[in-house]
Order: C-alpha cells, then structure tokens, then sequence
C-alpha cells in the first residue's frame, strides 16, 4: 500500500525592508509568500479591503478586514442557552402558569446528577434551546431536589426525561436513554410537532 505524501507549505521569511508600508498591499505580498494547496486557504489571498465572504461548510455570512480586526460573524444568535433550574414544586407550576398565560410552549427536562446520560446529554439540550430560544423557554429539574410527589406528578420514571408542557398539560415526551444524537433529534420533532398536539 503506498501512502500518499503532501509536501508542507513553504514560507519565505520576509526581512522588515520587504515589508510594504502601504496597508492596502500587506495581505497580498505576505500571501504571495505562502504556496499552498489546500483550497481553504486560498480564501484569504489578496484580500485588500473589507469583503464578504462564506466559509466552506457554514451558512453565515462573515468579513474580513485586511487592517485591523479578526473575522467577525454577523449572526448574532447565542450558541446555546443554560437550561434554567427549578427547585421546588411551587416555582414549577408558577413556570407551567406563566407559560399558559403567555400561550408558550415549555420543555422541561428531568435529571438527576448521578446519571451520566444527564450529564452527557444536557450541553446537547442548551444548543438546542439556542436554536428556539424565540419561540420556547427551556428548563432543568433535579429529580433528587425537588419532592418525590413532584416527580410522580410529572410521571417521570426514567433519567432524562424531556417533557413538552402546554397549556398546563403535559403533551409529549422523550425518554433518553439511547444515543445522543437520536434523543435530539426527536425531540427537535416533538418541538415541530407541538402545534398537532
């Protein structure tokens, strides 16, 4: 089997005479001294001015500045969101009346610190609350510090649980007990599929 070699970039190392004074030429004379081949590299030769520009794979829309400044994102939505606690069953239902008068949707995850799927599947849970913070409040309920009649009320049997509650009522569910990635995606389709409920 034969490998496949890529020889590195090279570099020229310039002196401080070689360097232009002139702002608008420094990108292009310091990427004229960098010979690679990997095409996401080339994006940035001879940008001399603002410019905008996609990056390969994403979306969003980003600029580059050849004088001052790292590349900036234009989206300004979060990343992710940390799912807000409840401690007690009187702060639940004041969240489930809120969330009636103000005709929201909630999801309310139940946990427990002891659980390793919680614990592995919670930073997975705030990136999806990133991605409908307008349109739904997320929550967290550690099952060991809040009443037990709290828990039975919610009909929670199984570490995590994640609950869509509506209208004071509990609509659907999904219990995370398999991989990561599954457990998202159905819930992102219990959210989409909270209007048929």
């Amino acid at each position: 089997m034969s490998k496949i070699l890529h020889s590195p970039p090279s570099l020229r190392f310039l002196s401080p005479n070689s360097i232009p004074r002139d702002p608008s030429r420094d990108l292009s004379v310091l990427s004229s001294t960098i010979s690679c081949p990997n095409p996401a590299i080339s994006i940035f030769k001879k940008l001399s001015s603002p410019r905008k520009f996609n990056l390969p794979g994403k979306n969003r829309d980003f600029r580059a500045w050849s004088q001052v400044g790292p590349l900036q994102e234009v989206d300004d939505s979060p990343v992710s969101f940390e799912l807000e606690p409840i401690y007690s069953e009187s702060q639940f239902d004041r969240v489930i009346a809120e969330a009636q008068q103000l005709e929201e949707s909630v999801i309310i995850v139940w946990m427990a610190s002891w659980c390793r799927k919680c614990i592995y599947l919670k930073p997975k849970l705030e990136k999806l609350a990133a991605d409908y913070y307008r349109r739904l409040r997320f929550y967290r309920v550690d099952v060991n510090n809040v009443p037990h009649k709290l828990v039975t009320r919610a009909g929670v049997t199984k570490m995590p649980t994640i609950q869509l509650w509506k209208d004071s009522k509990k609509q659907a569910e999904v219990i995370g007990g398999h991989k990561a990635y599954l457990v998202i995606n159905e819930v992102r389709e219990m959210i989409e599929n909270e209007d048929t409920l």
